[in-house]
This record gives C-alpha cells, structure tokens and sequence, in this order.
C-alpha cells in the first residue's frame, strides 16, 4: 500500500524575552517531508507557504491600519541534511532550488554529534 505524503505544516510560536528585548519566535515544521513514495514536487506546500506568509504580510502593510501587523514572513529556513548516504540526495538539491529564491536556507548537517570528526569532514566536502 503507498503511504501518503504527510507534509503538513505545524505552527509553534515562542515568546522569548532577553534583557529587556521581546522577541516572538515561529518555528513551521513539516514533518514527514520526503518519506512518500512518489516526492515529485513534494516542496511545493512548504514553497506556497512561504509565498502565503509573503503575501498576507504585503496586503497588510498596503491597508490602512498598519499599527498591528503581524510579520509572518518565513524568515530563514533550516534544512537538515540526512547524515547517513552518500551526500544530498536529489530531492534536497530540488528543494533547495526551489526554494532559495523565496527565503534564505541554511543546511544542518543532523545528528552531526553522532558522527566522527572526520566522518563530518568527509560529509561538509561532499555536500559542499
């Protein structure tokens, strides 16, 4: 039986105060990214996402009242990167093209603190 493809996007928002500055952080998780069958444009919820935020933010700010925007905007993207394998897989590099034009990306090597130096050497040189 295939699976179905499970990318649905979850909001968290934080609030985090540091001396005297009040930050509110969103982090959007897409579980279950990439595990279907057929991943052909399995990135296009995440990018429609991004361009929502986007576009909410633009009508908001061409309306009169423009004391209380929230800015939901998608400010960074944080994409692990598999430890195990032989470098990106072919939908990481489609997805991070996809995607690189709308919000800035920074690939994590995950679970980087199981691995040897070397192993993670090896792994940056081969995703590099």
């Amino acid at each position: 039986e295939r699976i179905t493809q499970t990318v649905e996007i979850t909001k968290h928002v934080v609030d985090i105060e540091e001396k005297g500055v009040k930050l509110r952080l969103t982090i959007v998780d897409t579980p279950g990214f990439g595990d279907a069958v057929n991943n052909t444009e399995c990135w296009k919820p995440v990018a429609d996402y991004i361009d929502q935020q986007f576009e909410q933010y633009f009508r908001d700010e061409s309306g009169l009242n423009r004391k209380n925007i929230q800015d939901n905007r998608v400010h960074c993207c944080i994409y692990f990167i598999s430890p195990f394998g032989h470098g990106l897989r072919p939908l990481d590099v489609e997805f991070m093209r996809a995607l690189h034009q709308r919000v800035n990306i920074v690939p994590v090597l995950a679970k980087a603190d199981t691995l040897t130096p070397t192993e993670v050497e090896r792994m940056k040189n081969k995703v590099r």
